[in-house]
C-alpha cells in the first residue's frame, strides 16, 4: 500500500500517510481518495506524512498542477501541513506550498511530526484508521 488515512475525532485532523515509493501516478491516485475522506470526515486541519517514504520521483508539472487544483479538505483556509524529512522531498513540496498560495493559504512545510502537531496545537494526537475505498 502507498498511502493511508488516519482521522483524530477529538481534534478533526485528517493524517494523510505515503509510504514506500511515490511516483505521478500514485500522487494523483492519493489526492483523489483523500478528497473522498476529506468530504467524507469534514476535518478541521490536514496533514500529509511523508516520513515512511522510501522513494519520490513525482515530476514538478505534477506537484504544480495539483497545487493549483481545488482544495482537498472542503474549507481552503483549514491549516494544512505536509512532513517532507528529505531534502529533495521537502523542495518539492515547498514548490507546492508557493504554487498552491492562491487556492491553500494556510499550508505548511515542515521537517519532523513535532513540528507539524506544533502548528496544528496538538500535543498527542490520536488517529482512528479509514478504509482506503
Amino acid at each position: 500500500m502507498a498511502f493511508s488515512f488516519d482521522f483524530g475525532l477529538t481534534d478533526g485532523i485528517l493524517r494523510c500517510r505515503l509510504e514506500g515509493r511515490v511516483t505521478d501516478d500514485v500522487l494523483k491516485e492519493f489526492f483523489r481518495i483523500g478528497a473522498q475522506h476529506a468530504i467524507r470526515t469534514r476535518p478541521t486541519a490536514g496533514v500529509v506524512d511523508l516520513s515512511e517514504v522510501s522513494s519520490f520521483e513525482v515530476s514538478s508539472p505534477v506537484i504544480e498542477r495539483l497545487a493549483k487544483s481545488p482544495p482537498v479538505l472542503p474549507d481552503p483556509k483549514l491549516r494544512r501541513v505536509i512532513i517532507a524529512p528529505s531534502p529533495e522531498m521537502y523542495g518539492m513540496m515547498r514548490m507546492f506550498e508557493i504554487e498552491g498560495e492562491q487556492t491553500r493559504p494556510g499550508i505548511h512545510v515542515v521537517r519532523t511530526k513535532q513540528e507539524a502537531w506544533a502548528i496544528l496545537s496538538v500535543q498527542e494526537p490520536s488517529f482512528n484508521r479509514l478504509d482506503i475505498m
